[in-house]
């Protein structure tokens, strides 16, 4: 009878994949099964709380956020949403994935206090400074120039994706620090209609794709409560996400449809990520002689085998009047200040001369799938 139960649920989260719905997150979110998403991305009503009308300094009217569902009674009405929606979220996350939560100052904060609260663990606060803000117009405070982004995994525990490697990449060789200067949504990205924009808070693609690129892998499923114009969806599509998005309004939900349909996928082979190094477990040369894969005594050779270095018991190698680890007498060898002692000494596994990271490699791949190392190893025949 469970695995009927689990079975059923598994095939409803599977019919949700690549979908966008129309109608209240809340209620829509009551739905889904739990654990079904491996990240959630939200950009919930930030209750601006504008009082005035908003003018440019030729008396011109500013187009800002005035619309029916980014207004509530009062602060207690918000809260009272914000739970709402965060704690369903919560029960759809997977147990180790996370969420993006953005806002502006006039909510980010009591989400916030709502996100700690659920039990969620904040990762990152993220600051996405616009690089071509809208002026203040009045001229009484500081120009927006930012809105804040929270990361948090479901709890303190969860084993979260985090692609350090990738962000890395993508930002020249330098670790992705936590301040983003990324542009507002603009020009032909801009969705409007008569010359007026369709969404008043469109994100851009460019924000996304950072965001995807680093908490989740390809294939993994996306959601979105707040799916607005659909830039979640149309970035988890391109590159090779599954996505879930809700959306209230018609008119965005109708504008979201025909961005998705006019949306072609990146090719599969250009979407793989740089796999985080700190992710695979650290093997001491000396590793491999406790485990008997290498004996002390044996011959290890630099790749033409007119150097042969003997290995000693406590994981060193001996070479004439040199001795030291297997990367120092390399490095001392062919007159370097370094050099990577793995690829340069060689041995003889089952009648061939392979580099010995070749036994390093291999003992990695059975410490992740056994995840007990080193007890479960099996010693490899060598020559």
């Amino acid at each position: 009878m469970e695995s009927n139960y689990l079975r059923e649920i598994i095939m409803n989260a599977e019919q949700l994949k690549n979908k966008i719905l129309n109608g209240d997150c809340v209620e829509e979110l009551k739905k889904i099964p739990n654990k079904s998403f491996d990240l959630i991305f939200a950009d919930p009503p930030y209750n601006l709380q504008i009082g005035k009308k908003l003018k440019r300094p030729d008396n011109s009217k500013v187009n800002g956020v005035k619309d029916k569902w980014d207004q509530f009674k009062n602060f207690e009405q918000y809260d009272n949403f914000c739970k709402e929606w965060l704690g369903e979220c919560k029960r759809v996350l997977k147990d180790n994935g996370s969420i993006w939560i953005i806002g502006s100052y006039h909510n980010i904060f009591r989400v916030g206090y709502h996100v700690q609260n659920l039990g969620y663990w904040i990762l990152n606060d993220v600051i996405w400074k616009k690089n071509n803000p809208m002026p203040n117009f009045r001229g009484t405070r500081f120009t927006n120039a930012h809105e804040t982004l929270i990361w948090a995994s479901k709890n303190k525990n969860s084993k979260y994706t985090f692609n350090y490697q990738s962000l890395k990449c993508l930002n020249d060789d330098l670790q992705m620090r936590s301040d983003w200067t990324l542009p507002i949504c603009n020009g032909s990205e801009r969705i409007k209609k008569d010359g007026k924009k369709i969404h008043s808070t469109q994100k851009p693609e460019s924000l996304l794709h950072r965001i995807l690129l680093a908490s989740t892998n390809k294939g993994d499923f996306i959601f979105d409560p707040f799916l607005g114009s659909g830039t979640t969806a149309v970035v988890a599509k391109k590159m090779g996400r599954k996505y879930l998005g809700i959306e209230k309004e018609k008119k965005y939900f109708n504008v979201a449809k025909q961005r998705l349909e006019k949306t072609t996928k990146i090719e599969d082979h250009y979407l793989d990520t740089i796999k985080n190094y700190k992710l695979k477990p650290r093997i001491p040369f000396g590793s491999l002689i406790e485990l008997g894969i290498v004996k002390p005594g044996m011959n290890i050779f630099d790749q033409k085998k007119k150097i042969n270095a003997k290995i000693m018991a406590d994981g060193s190698i001996k070479y004439h009047n040199s001795e030291g680890s297997i990367h120092k007498v390399a490095a001392k060898i062919i007159g370097a200040e370094s050099c990577n002692g793995w690829t340069y000494w060689h041995c003889n596994l089952n009648g061939s001369m392979v580099p010995i990271d070749n036994l390093r490699q291999k003992l990695i791949l059975k410490t992740i799938k056994n995840q007990n190392y080193p007890r479960k190893m099996l010693p490899m025949h060598i020559h």
